[in-house]
C-alpha cells in the first residue's frame, strides 16, 4: 500500500464507525500552549480529552504531522524520524477500550492484511496507584493474540504532568520464519499502533485524579506502518523519504546512519519550514537550525564543498504535499539555501577559537559551555566538523 492508500483506509475504517474527521493543526501550538511543537496527534485535542465539548462529535480520527525532538538523539537508526504523520483515533467519553481494541484488531487483519499470527499485544500491568489493565488483557486474549504485561513501558502520557492513563501497544513481527519471544525482548516485534485509555489527570506532585470522562486515544505512525506492510525493517525505504534518499544518494557517497540523519533532517527541516517557522537563535527557530546545522556538519565531515544547492527542488514539492502544505518548495529551498551561508560563515569565524581553546589542552565542560553560550557552537559541532577540520 501507498501512504496516501494507507491513509485512506484508515480513514474510511472509522468514516463507518461515525467517526469524524478532527481538523489538522500546524506543527505550532496555539498561543499560549507551552510546548515549542505539535508533538502527538492527540495534543491538539488536550482541551476536549479534557471534557469540553468538540464540535465534531464524540468520535474523531485524523492524519496530524508531528514532530519530536527528544528523538534527535535517536534519528539515525532505522526506524526514528523527527517528523513524521501520525494516524489517530477518539473516543471523547463514548466508547471503552475493548471496543477500541477489536476495531484496532480489524483494521489490522482484514484493512491491511496482517497476519493475525504475527500480531503481540502489551498491556499496562498496574502500579502502587493503578490496578492492571484486565479489560485490554481479556479482549486481546478473545481475540488470540498473545499479551504481556509490563508497568512503566505501558503508561502514556504527554508530559510529567496533564493527561494520561494505561495504554495497550500493538506489535507486528518483521523477523524471519515464526514469532518468536515477546516485544520487551526482542526487537523484531516492532510497535505499530498504541491505545491509550485517557482518565487520569497527573498533578504536579505526582497525584493522579479521574478526568471527567474516560477517553480513548490513539496513535499509529505512517512511515512506521508503511515500513511493516512492505516488509521492510526501515522506514526510509518508503514512499515518502525515497526521494531524498534518492537524491543524498545521487550526489554524495553516504549510507548508513550519515545517509539517515541528512535525509531526515533535512525532510523535516522542510516540514518546519512549511508551517512558517524560520531559523533563529531561539525556541522553534533554534530547533530549525539545528537540523539544518547537524545535516551540514555531516554532509561537510568528509567534504566541506558539499552544498544543498546541488540538491533539486523536486523532494522539497514531494514533501510539502505529503504534509498537506501549501508553501512554494523553490522558496522554502532558498531559505536552507541562505542558512548554509550563515553557517559557513560562523565556521569560518569560529576555528580560530577552537584552535585557541585547544592548543591548551582538551577541551572541558566550561570550554564547551563557553562555545555554545557565547558562539552558538553545540558540542557536536565542536567535536566534530570544527575539530576534524583544525
Amino acid at each position: 500500500m501507498t501512504p496516501d492508500e494507507i491513509v485512506r483506509t484508515f480513514l474510511d475504517h472509522y468514516h463507518r464507525r461515525d467517526h469524524r474527521t478532527a481538523p489538522e493543526s500546524s506543527l505550532i501550538p496555539p498561543p499560549g500552549d507551552p510546548v515549542l511543537f505539535t508533538t502527538s496527534g492527540m495534543h491538539p485535542l488536550t482541551p476536549y480529552l479534557a471534557g469540553r465539548p468538540h464540535p465534531a462529535g464524540r468520535r474523531l480520527a485524523n492524519v496530524q504531522r508531528c514532530l519530536r525532538t527528544t528523538d534527535l538523539d535517536e534519528v539515525g537508526d532505522a526506524t526514528h524520524l523527527t517528523v513524521f504523520d501520525m494516524l489517530g483515533s477518539w473516543s471523547l467519553g463514548d466508547y471503552g477500550i475493548g471496543t477500541s481494541v477489536r476495531w484496532g484488531h480489524e483494521l489490522l487483519t482484514e484493512g491491511f492484511g496482517v497476519d493475525p499470527g504475527r500480531l503481540h499485544a502489551t498491556v499496562f500491568g498496574g502500579d502502587d496507584q493503578v490496578g492492571p489493565d484486565e479489560t485490554a488483557w481479556a479482549t486481546w486474549t478473545e481475540l488470540g493474540v498473545p499479551v504481556e504485561a509490563t508497568g512503566a513501558e505501558n503508561w502514556w502520557s504527554n508530559g510529567p504532568t496533564g493527561p494520561c492513563g494505561p495504554d495497550s501497544e500493538i506489535f507486528v513481527w518483521t523477523g524471519e520464519g515464526p514469532p518468536t519471544g515477546t516485544p520487551s525482548g526482542d526487537d523484531r516485534w516492532v510497535e505499530v499502533w498504541n491505545h491509550v485509555q485517557m482518565r487520569y489527570h497527573r498533578h504536579d506532585d505526582g497525584r493522579l485524579t479521574p478526568l471527567p470522562m474516560s477517553n480513548i486515544d490513539t496513535g499509529m505512525g505512517l512511515e512506521r506502518l508503511e515500513m511493516v506492510l512492505r516488509g521492510d525493517r526501515s522506514v526510509f525505504t518508503g514512499d515518502g523519504l525515497r526521494p531524498w534518499v534518492d537524491a543524498v544518494r545521487d550526489r554524495w557517497p553516504l549510507d548508513g546512519p550519515d545517509l539517515r540523519i541528512v535525509v531526515d533532517h533535512l525532510r523535516s527541516a522542510v516540514v518546519v519550514l512549511g508551517d512558517g517557522v524560520r531559523p533563529g537563535n531561539t525556541g522553534r527557530g533554534y530547533v530549525l537550525r539545528r537540523l539544518v546545522r547537524r545535516a551540514l556538519t555531516v554532509l561537510w565531515r568528509d567534504d566541506p564543498e558539499r552544498g544543498l544547492t546541488e540538491l533539486p527542488v523536486d523532494p522539497y514539492a514531494d514533501t510539502l504535499r505529503r504534509f498537506r502544505q501549501p508553501a512554494e518548495a523553490g522558496r522554502l529551498r532558498a531559505v536552507l539555501a541562505d542558512e548554509e551561508r550563515r553557517f559557513r560563515g560562523l565556521l569560518r569565524r569560529s576555528r580560530p577559537l577552537v584552535d585557541r581553546l585547544r592548543a591548551r589542552g582538551p577541551l572541558a565542560e566550561p570550554d564547551y559551555r563557553w562555545l555554545h553560550d557565547t558562539h552558538g557552537l553545540p558540542r557536536d559541532l565542536v567535536d566534530g566538523l570544527l575539530t576534524a577540520a583544525s
